[in-house]
């Protein structure tokens, strides 16, 4: 019997800072390591390399290495997650139309609530 993840883990999963600026990154095309790294700004490459292997691990990237030397590894978003960052696209296309009105509704709570 296959033991599936949950919804929760899944939407952890691909909601988190770094897997969505991954998810973003790779959209274009392959897209190699080091390309990443300077992609994603505050990464460690620990961090990178984590989720990297987190995405793979869940169908989300899959992990072309090259016979180089040194050899050559590119990543690239699966159908699954070119149809994830479709998604992504939408929310931040509704962040950037919004992040005014949601500094301005901050700003209105903290002058309202201020002690």
């Amino acid at each position: 019997m296959l033991h599936g993840c949950t919804v929760q883990e899944l939407v952890d999963r691909v909601a988190g800072k770094w897997s969505v600026c991954i998810l973003v990154a790779a959209a274009d095309g392959p897209i190699r390591f080091t390309e990443l790294e300077r992609a994603i700004s505050g990464i460690s490459r620990r961090m990178l390399t984590l989720t990297l292997r987190n995405l793979e691990r869940d169908g989300m990237l899959v992990r072309t290495v090259y016979p180089t030397v040194p050899p050559r590894v590119e990543y690239s978003l699966t159908p699954m997650a070119l149809e994830l960052h479709a998604a992504l696209l939408a929310i931040t296309t509704w962040a950037e139309r919004h992040r005014t009105d949601v500094t301005l509704a901050r700003e209105h709570y903290d002058a309202r609530t201020a002690s």
